[in-house]
């Protein structure tokens, strides 16, 4: 039996662990952080990811998870309803899921198996190679400098990914001309069932509720402002008021204080070339950052490491040489490569008529040209959707 070490505990890279341990493959999971009691951007779970959990098998305990169904997506420009779309109707609706207590719960089911270790506090600097071949990593733990050696290593060390840094991988960047500004305010507005999004002339702004209490706001800006937004102190809510609806314009104001200290998401969109080096493997963001249009990060990271276990898992029990495991891992990359162009090349679309104050930009979100959509074009605007959705790939298990 071959071991495996997987870097990061984030989403891929704990449902990566909790499967190939299921599978018998011994596995040592490394942990920048001591525990997951952090702030998280993308807890929205789509169709797609949430039949990536039940495919690992957690169906009961990922349902029994704090969760919010979202039952209505609402589209307004300015101050006007311009759409409503009502999601109650799909086979499954797209979730908000807090991601410690997601992760925590499937490192507990991993932590049945025997095989299975997770390390927490461990930063890893490096890789080890001999003969060209990457046989572990360079770590710094909590009780000093310690090597993890094994017979693959997978990364899912995020969109800072040091294991990306040091491979050198090859890249194909997607230029990006915006960030999200991200807080969160007390309570559920408007209720506890219903996303909405405004859009105007270069604005959008996004708000869902979470089913921990509070509301997460998103607010799009042009990349590299931050920092003059940071300046205006709790002045920079005033800067949304012209954008939205009265309701909202009045539930901000009252919760100042609550998004006063906004966080930053710097928009990535790249993938690497070549996802794979002898003896590693890189999925998730580690392998392809995504926009956060459409809430695709976390769903994509989950397919990606049923796909793994299902490769390397199967090369990983049966003790495989090494040109057999480097075989699985491209075959990894094959497998996931045209879900991931497609929901990216589609990240671009939304951003290029949205975000723009161009002439055209604006007769696209004209109320009268969002009229004519929603009446002649929903079925084929839903069509173009769908995979963000429900993903633009099969992914099941394979046992």
């Amino acid at each position: 039996m071959s071991d495996a070490i997987v870097v990061g505990a984030g989403p891929a890279g704990a449902l990566l662990a909790y499967m190939l341990a299921s599978r018998g493959v011994p596995v040592t999971l490394l942990e920048r952080q001591t525990d997951f009691s952090r702030e998280f951007r993308g807890e929205i779970l789509m169709p797609s990811g949430i039949a990536a959990m039940h495919e690992a098998g957690l169906r009961p305990q990922f349902d029994a998870l704090p969760n919010l169904p979202i039952g209505t997506a609402q589209l307004f420009r300015g101050e006007r309803l311009v759409f409503t779309a009502p999601l109650d109707g799909l086979p499954v609706h797209p979730r908000v899921v807090p991601q410690p207590a997601m992760l925590e719960m499937i490192v507990a089911k991993a932590s049945k198996f025997h095989g299975f270790k997770l390390e927490r506090g461990v930063t890893v600097r490096d890789l080890i190679y001999e003969k060209d071949r990457v046989v572990g990593v360079h770590a710094d733990t909590l009780e000093g400098p310690r090597d993890f050696r094994g017979d693959f290593v997978i990364a899912c060390d995020g969109r800072t990914s040091v294991i990306r840094k040091r491979a050198a991988l090859p890249q194909d960047r997607i230029m990006q001309g915006f960030d999200v500004v991200w807080g969160h305010v007390p309570g559920q507005f408007p209720d506890a069932r219903t996303a909405r999004g405004y859009i105007g002339s270069g604005h959008l702004l996004i708000m869902y509720p979470s089913p921990e209490g509070h509301t997460q706001i998103g607010w799009v800006i042009d990349k590299g402002t931050f920092g003059d937004i940071k300046k205006m102190g709790e002045r920079w809510i005033d800067e949304l008021a012209p954008h939205v609806s009265p309701d909202v314009r009045q539930y901000l104001a009252a919760n100042k204080t609550g998004l006063a200290h906004p966080f930053l998401l710097d928009v990535i969109c790249d993938r690497l070339r070549e996802w794979t080096a002898p003896g590693l493997l890189l999925i998730g963001d580690a392998a392809h950052p995504m926009s956060p249009v459409g809430g695709q990060g976390i769903n994509v990271a989950l397919r990606d490491a049923v796909v793994t276990a299902n490769h390397l898992g199967r090369a990983l029990k049966m003790h495989s040489d090494e040109a057999t495991l480097d075989f699985a891992a491209r075959n990894i990359q094959a497998e996931r490569w045209p879900e991931i162009t497609t929901i990216q090349d589609m990240q671009q679309i939304g951003p290029r008529f949205l975000l723009s104050n161009s002439l055209l930009s604006r007769i696209i979100v004209s109320t009268p040209m969002i009229a004519f959509a929603k009446t002649f074009l929903a079925s084929y605007i839903a069509r173009r959707f769908d995979p963000f959705l429900n993903g633009a790939t099969r992914v099941v298990t394979e046992l």
